[in-house]
């Protein structure tokens, strides 16, 4: 088992099996049958090779032809992720050849002591604040406070996304990863606001993305990773920021969260010159006829010196394509400019990039050129 102080939840199943089987035979029935229920990201094996699943631990009896015991999982996922791990698991119904059933007895959270002691502790430092004489400060904590008792987390689509009622009034709107994200959102009063509740994008994000500006706000872990470039491949997303390197957004304090996102603010509004781009009058016109044919079909386009068109595919083939490409000087592209793509794309001979947003540009090389459909008044 992992780390105590990474596990976050303990998945408990009690079952009983019609004959005698042995461990193994239990694992492999678990294993076995969720394998493909949710896609290969939600795999078992997956989860625990990113260490968000620990060792599954069997405690098990038999007796009169009959076996029964008890599965527990370590989890350091989110509580939607673990509930679906569980309701998964009680649709197993063989262990090796035998009639099996498998019933969640609880799901436990293992941080329940210290978040005791940490809400002790914050009990004891409202105390001693409200000894004291009202300051500014304590005026600024109470209009924070209640406008966390007038914004409740919603639900939005028929996923029933958990989001905060700021999604349906404003033209940007932050996504998430889970619940717990959306609750620390509305905490810090940043009502607009939408959890993705897994690592599948939903429908309901992907068309949401066609009519609102997105900024993704992701974990700093391979989770957030592998999110991240799922919503490269089907949703249009303006702008990623990720939570320090190993740390949650769920863990942020309201004001961690608000300085993140300030900083991406001043980040995007500080003058970017490599975005400026000087091409002919013919080069506007042809990205402005592409534009009309890809906006919303997540296709890119490579164009050759004299702008005839090398090659056309969907994005999720981009690196492939353009590596393998001869002769494309230009991209024209339904997605998100990264770094990697910038990188690539100098050493396949690309250089000129034109895409719907730029994510975290470090640096772009000398004689390459990027720019958004926004920056030619396209959007």
């Amino acid at each position: 088992m992992p780390d105590s102080g990474l596990v976050k939840y303990l998945v408990k199943l009690k079952f009983e099996v019609d004959g005698v089987v042995e461990r193994a035979d239990v694992i492999g029935a678990i294993f076995g049958q969720t394998e493909g229920l949710f896609g290969p990201e939600m795999n078992l094996n997956e989860l625990q090779k990113s260490w968000k699943i620990g060792r599954i631990e069997i405690n098990l009896e038999s007796k009169n032809d009959k076996t029964r015991g008890e599965v527990i999982i370590p989890m350091s996922t989110d509580i939607g992720t673990a509930a679906l791990i569980a309701a998964a698991i009680e649709s197993v119904d063989k262990v090796g050849p035998c009639t099996a059933r498998f019933t969640l007895s609880t799901i436990e959270d293992v941080r329940a002591t210290k978040r005791k002691q940490i809400v002790d502790r914050a009990k004891a430092i409202i105390r001693e604040w409200s000894s004291k004489t009202a300051s500014e400060g304590e005026t600024l904590l109470k209009d924070v406070v209640e406008s966390t008792k007038r914004a409740r987390v919603i639900t939005f689509g028929p996923e029933e996304l958990p989001a905060g009622p700021g999604i349906y009034t404003s033209e940007t709107i932050y996504l998430v990863e889970g619940r717990a994200d959306v609750v620390l959102f509305l905490r810090a009063g940043i009502e607009n606001v939408v959890a993705l509740e897994g690592t599948s994008v939903p429908e309901s994000i992907i068309e949401l993305s066609k009519k609102k500006r997105l900024i993704a706000v992701l974990d700093g872990d391979r989770g957030g990773d592998l999110i991240e470039k799922e919503l490269a491949q089907v949703a249009r997303i303006e702008r990623v920021i990720r939570a320090p390197p190993g740390r949650e957004v769920e863990e942020l304090t309201p004001i961690e969260l608000i300085r993140l996102l300030k900083g991406e603010k001043e980040e995007k509004e500080a003058p970017t010159p490599q975005k400026q781009l000087e091409a002919p009058n013919e080069f506007f016109e042809k990205v402005k006829e592409l534009y009309s044919t890809i906006n919303g079909t997540l296709e890119a386009v490579l164009l050759d010196e004299s702008l005839q068109e090398v090659a056309r595919f969907p994005i999720s083939e981009l690196v492939q394509k353009m590596e393998n490409s001869n002769g494309a000087k230009f991209l024209v592209f339904d997605g998100i400019i990264t770094q990697r793509l910038v990188d690539t794309a100098f050493k396949a001979g690309v250089k000129t990039i034109v895409g719907h947003r730029t994510g975290e540009i470090q640096s772009v090389p000398e004689g390459s050129t990027i720019a958004t459909f926004r920056d030619l008044g396209l959007e």
